[in-house]
């Protein structure tokens, strides 16, 4: 005798859980994300334990996320000195929806296609709303947030995670001239302990929020 499987539409099916619980206390709807539900320890929490990628980096350490957002900050602040503070938290927010969704590797975003591409816009958005943020960059400061992430790419590849000069060249481009205090620390990167990127996270937050 077959038994007959409940109707989906039944009220006594529960539906899956689209909401994450974070360690504030927060619900997290991933589905319809409410800026309110947005804390900044959960996002420097989440980001210091993301690895960037896929965890193939050398030293004992994962290269997190958080560390990487922060040395991007680094780039675009120097690069436009004439940014208001507001573009620098945003450059240093540009990856905070990974605290929820991760960060996958960029053929794998490529393989998922535009679904995912939705989804982290509309993650990051809450995220903007809730810090002061526009939802919508300018262009300009959009294109300086994205060139400067490519550069820290192009080091994070070249002196962590194993690619040849020539490799990461052609994947990122050629990085341009910038100070000789931020160019050693560029060639000379090493990954951080979670703890440690979580409190450079938090603190240079706490920094541009403060002066904005």
């Amino acid at each position: 005798m077959s038994i007959a499987k409940p109707d989906a539409a039944s009220p006594h099916v529960a539906k899956p859980r689209a909401w994450q619980r974070m360690l504030s206390g927060r619900r997290l709807n991933l589905l319809d994300p409410d800026p309110a539900d947005v804390e900044i320890d959960d996002i420097a929490h989440g980001l210091a334990r993301v690895a960037r990628w896929n965890g193939q980096t050398l030293g004992p350490h994962a290269f997190s996320v958080a560390q990487h957002v922060v040395l991007v900050e680094d780039l675009a602040a120097e690069l436009n000195p004439e940014w208001a503070l507001e573009w620098r938290l945003a450059a240093l927010l540009h990856d905070a929806a990974e605290y929820v969704i991760g960060d996958l590797i960029s053929p794998f975003k490529t393989a998922i296609g535009l679904d995912y591409k939705a989804f982290e816009l509309r993650l990051l958005e809450a995220i903007h709303v809730r810090f002061g943020l526009p939802t919508a960059l300018p262009e300009d400061v959009a294109a300086g947030i994205k060139h400067a992430d490519r550069i820290a790419a192009y080091y994070e590849a070249s002196r962590l995670a194993g690619f040849a000069e020539d490799e990461a060249l052609e994947f990122f481009g050629a990085p341009p001239q910038v100070s000789f205090e931020l160019s050693q620390r560029l060639l000379n990167l090493v990954a951080m302990p979670a703890l440690d990127s979580q409190r450079l996270f938090l603190e240079r937050f706490g920094i541009l929020k403060r002066s904005a």
